[in-house]
């Protein structure tokens, strides 16, 4: 009967602590992916797969920038601990929103004077009492909030990353690509100087021209040579940069796939302006605000004390008679009212008002420099396609001939072939230098460059 009573006023404990601060648990949400490769799966935490789907496994031969991503994006560790810190932050949302548990104390009084008489005072006793914290100022659904935005934070966070990686693949892919045909133009530069000496060679064989001459095109030769080395090794450095974007020590891929030209027309300044409120970095402020809100309504919450309910059960040893117990506990807010605490959170909601302020012009300038650093490349490798190339492989083409019928000298034919080579290898830099900085465009604004012009994305790209 009595143990009955007891599990009946525990009952009522927890209907009392439910009924007063119910708060409902956050249910698990993620930011939506901006559209920078949002058709590229990225890795989330949890139960792995039973096996990797082959999209994901390293290729051995050519690799695309798009296989490349999605290498990234399913194992770049760096994009994983996010991930995995978004789902402890949604454990930790749930972990808020539960209930204090209640709290069981048994204990003896008096004990020594078990062979009283059963009208002496005191008896002995034996206690059981049951007591359930009941949160008063909605506190309990205020820390839920409060941490349900918190995750939501990790998710931005998330994301963030997750743009982050597309533009250093983006750019990683390029520095291979740019590598790959620095190595081509190196190659080719050799094979001219193999032949340029092989000319030679015939002229000073048949003493149409000095034996200085010959020495002259050696050593042209050899600088050939060291420039190709340089150029193989920077394959292997790009190469290995790339294939860290997905954890790799190694890369197993041979070589990367694609073209750096040509320089697409690019949108005005103003267009591109618009699209930053696709950017993580700005999109973000919504939830971080709120959150900040929310921490500062948990601080004024604090503020009002707690009650606790006590019920129990008391039986007396000598009598053996039986009795309830039943209290109310409650602080006196005379010291501590958390006054400094909201004004913590007051400080921390202005400074977050200043945070925004700041990142927001720090996005737009980021943007403003990375778009002048594009216009100027796209002017740039335009002009060397349509203007200095054509002549100079034209002037390379008639000096060569003229130097193999004796009418021009060597010095004319080096001349011609520096020129040529130099026009190339700047209309290499300023490709380059292009796609990079179409990368860092997409990163600030999280979509492609030209989403709205008809031009490959990113992810299709260079």
């Amino acid at each position: 009967m009595a143990v009955s009573a007891i599990v009946v006023w525990g009952v009522l404990m927890m209907s009392i602590g439910l009924a007063s601060c119910a708060a409902n648990r956050p249910e698990a949400t993620q930011p939506s992916p901006r559209p920078l490769g949002r058709d590229v799966p990225a890795f989330q935490a949890g139960p792995p797969p039973v096996r990797e789907p082959a999209e994901f496994e390293e290729p051995v031969g050519a690799i695309t920038v798009r296989q490349a991503v999605a290498l990234a994006l399913m194992r770049n560790p760096e994009l994983q601990a996010f991930s995995w810190e978004v789902r402890a932050r949604n454990a930790d949302a749930l972990q808020a929103g539960r209930l204090p548990n209640p709290a069981l104390t048994a204990d003896l009084q008096d004990i020594g004077s078990s062979n009283a008489s059963a009208e002496s005072v005191p008896q002995p006793q034996a206690n059981l009492t049951i007591s359930q914290l009941i949160e008063l100022g909605g506190k309990r659904g205020r820390r839920a909030e409060e941490a349900s935005l918190a995750r939501d934070l990790a998710g931005w966070e998330y994301e963030r990353k997750r743009i982050d990686i597309i533009a250093r693949v983006s750019q990683s892919c390029t520095d291979v690509l740019g590598a790959q045909q620095q190595l081509a133009l190196a190659d080719e530069m050799m094979r001219l100087a193999e032949h340029v000496v092989e000319i030679v060679s015939a002229r000073v064989s048949a003493g149409k021209v000095a034996a200085v001459e010959e020495i002259k095109a050696q050593v042209a030769l050899s600088t050939a040579r060291i420039e190709r080395d340089r150029a193989a090794n920077d394959v292997e450095t790009a190469r290995g940069r790339l294939a860290a974007t997905w954890g790799s020590a190694t890369p197993r891929f041979e070589k990367a796939e694609g073209t750096l030209g040509p320089a697409s027309p690019i949108p005005p300044l103003s267009e591109l302006a618009d699209r930053l409120g696709q950017s993580p970095a700005l999109a973000r402020w919504p939830a971080e605000m709120a959150q900040r809100r929310a921490a500062l309504d948990l601080a004024r919450a604090r503020a009002i004390p707690d009650l606790t309910v006590l019920g129990g059960y008391r039986r007396y040893d000598t009598t053996g008679d039986s009795t309830f117990t039943a209290g109310l506990s409650m602080p006196f807010p005379i010291f501590d009212r958390n006054r400094d605490g909201i004004q913590a959170a007051r400080d921390r909601l202005a400074k977050g008002d200043a945070e925004r302020q700041a990142e927001h012009a720090r996005v737009a300038l980021a943007l403003a420099e990375s778009y002048r650093a594009l216009a100027s490349a796209q002017r740039e490798a335009t002009a060397i396609d349509e203007r200095i190339l054509p002549g100079a492989q034209a002037a390379f083409d008639a000096v060569n001939d003229g130097y193999r019928i004796g009418k021009l000298g060597l010095l004319e034919v080096f001349d011609a072939q520096r020129t040529l080579f130099h026009a190339r290898s700047q209309h290499l830099r300023a490709l380059i230098t292009y796609r990079i900085a179409v990368a860092e465009v997409e990163r600030l604004t999280g979509e492609s460059l030209h989403a709205t012009s008809g031009h490959a994305s990113v992810e299709e790209s260079p």
